[in-house]
């Protein structure tokens, strides 16, 4: 395994393994040495000649519990707070629609729009989102995560404190454009990076948080758009505000997001070799080139790729056109005024973040397959769904649609652990993930077109197309499962071999590979 070649500190071999195997997978492990130190004898090697199955027992089970405790308290930090910025950034113009309402100083008014013009923002943000994407993932390896990330952060937080200045519909469209254009490839380079770090039966855990803390920006929004309600004449200023965090925070992932396990400075030459031997084989590596056009050309052959970016077109049609509505929605049911309208956003948010929680959680255990977690929000959205469209009253309504849309952003953090485990390489994983998330995004653009002003205020069609694309997601889930069946199912079974071999202090030495299209008699 190739670590840090500048440095040839020696780390310990133990000369003698016991190995055994879980007959139900058929697993060797081996027992770990735990010699995480400098020894003064002949049986020690360079770190970049480190064996595998050296680097594997190189430390405890309490060490390797330990330093992956330290690895989650520096990057998931960092990436929750990306993360949340995003979506504030991202949701502002949504609550920016409401604010002011009725008065001279509503957003409308001000540019002198109609409210189907203000829904075409979706589509000026999403298409350059979705053209940006995967080119802004395969740099990021060239570039470094702190570097790029920092980048785009930069430049969205410049573009969106030029949006308080807009005072047309032209500046509104070219701004959104830009937005969408340097937004790109944050939230899938947080996913690539993620799949650097931990393998992806871990993977769900940390996106609990990422995904869980993002979701507080629907609070802190909602808050927010409720206090400028107050204060006529302030719409422009909630850009300018979060504008600038955005810059500020930029800075900071500059000088203190982590990189890759193979360059990190606060790790020891044995950490380092261990977190990156204890990746599957299939796994991106900071030692692998920039770019090999070969995986791209192989991920677009893969079938999987087609199957889960159709799964997340379908999903974010059917859940983020209601998503993006949901103030205008909840205001035109006509409870109370338009501040308290922004207050009602927030239980959906809260709601979201107990079910990532639970469900994430759950998840992780492996004692169920994966795919059962996302196809089951996909039941719970179509019933909650079905409710909007009889619309039996206002409240029934809210309490609808608040669930559903709940449900809906669960699925998203329950189906990138899946996706990450049949993806493979460096190249062809920052390919197959900025690909899924960027053609995946269409459902920004296309599902807010549904909710046209001839709709309201009970947008029953709307409601009932939405309801139908989830449905179809569902189905494809189905398929999908049928299709990586083999890797989900080796997945789970290594994770669990896993926990019991650390209960004994030993590490499994062997691991999966991608068996999906393996023909059924060398599948076991």
């Amino acid at each position: 395994m190739a670590s840090n070649k500048g440095d040839d500190t020696l780390v310990a071999v133990s000369p003698e393994r016991e190995l055994h195997s879980h007959t139900d997978f058929n697993l060797k492990t081996a027992k770990r040495s735990g010699r995480a130190f400098i020894p003064d004898d002949s049986t020690t090697i360079a770190e970049d000649e480190l064996s595998r199955e050296a680097a594997l027992t190189a430390l405890t089970a309490e060490e390797e519990r330990k330093l992956l405790r330290k690895v989650d308290w520096r990057l998931i930090p960092l990436l929750c707070m990306l993360y949340l910025v995003k979506k504030l950034d991202e949701n502002n113009v949504s609550n920016a629609r409401i604010m002011n309402e009725g008065t001279d100083d509503d957003i409308l008014t001000q540019l002198g729009i109609t409210s189907d013009q203000f829904g075409l923002v979706t589509v000026l943000y999403t298409v350059p989102y979705i053209v940006a994407e995967i080119p802004s993932n395969l740099l990021l390896k060239k570039f470094k995560p702190s570097r790029w990330q920092s980048r785009i952060m930069l430049s969205w937080g410049i573009v969106t404190a030029c949006t308080a200045a807009v005072s047309s519909l032209g500046g509104l469209y070219a701004c959104r454009f830009l937005l969408g254009l340097t937004e790109a490839g944050m939230f899938p380079g947080i996913i690539l990076q993620l799949s650097y770090w931990y393998r992806p039966d871990e993977i769900a855990v940390r996106l609990i948080w990422i995904f869980s803390l993002g979701n507080v920006a629907g609070i802190i929004g909602g808050l927010l758009a409720y206090g400028f309600h107050a204060i006529s004449g302030t719409g422009g200023l909630l850009f300018a505000i979060e504008g600038a965090i955005t810059v500020a925070l930029s800075i900071l992932v500059f000088f203190t997001l982590p990189d890759f396990p193979g360059n990190t400075k606060w790790l020891s030459p044995v950490e380092r070799a261990f977190l990156q031997a204890r990746l599957p084989q299939n796994a991106p590596r900071s030692s692998e080139k920039d770019f090999v056009g070969r995986e791209v050309i192989q991920t677009l052959r893969d079938k999987r790729l087609w199957l889960f970016t159709l799964s997340w077109a379908l999903m974010t049609c059917g859940k983020n056109g209601i998503d993006f509505y949901r103030p205008t929605i909840i205001s035109n049911m006509g409870f109370s005024d338009i501040a308290t309208a922004q207050v009602l956003n927030i239980p959906t948010s809260a709601l979201a973040i107990i079910i990532i929680l639970i469900l994430g959680y759950h998840s992780s255990t492996g004692k169920f397959p994966l795919p059962l977690y996302p196809i089951g929000c996909t039941v719970i959205i179509i019933a909650m769904y079905s409710i909007l469209v009889v619309y039996p009253n206002d409240i029934g309504v809210y309490l609808g649609m608040m669930i559903g849309v709940a449900f809906g952003t669960a699925w998203f953090p329950l189906m990138w652990p899946w996706r990450t485990q049949t993806t493979n390489g460096a190249t062809g994983s920052a390919f197959a993930i900025g690909f899924v998330n960027s053609y995946g995004q269409v459902g920004d653009a296309l599902g807010p077109q549904m909710f046209l002003d001839k709709y309201e205020p009970r947008y029953q069609l709307p409601f009932g197309l939405s309801m139908a694309l989830v449905a179809l997601c569902g189905l494809t889930n189905g398929v999908t499962w049928w299709v990586t069946r083999q890797t989900e199912s080796d997945t789970r079974k290594h994770k669990l071999a896993r926990v019991e071999a650390k209960k004994n202090d030993e590490a499994v030495l062997d691991d999966i590979s991608d068996r999906d299209f393996e023909p059924k008699s060398h599948a076991h």
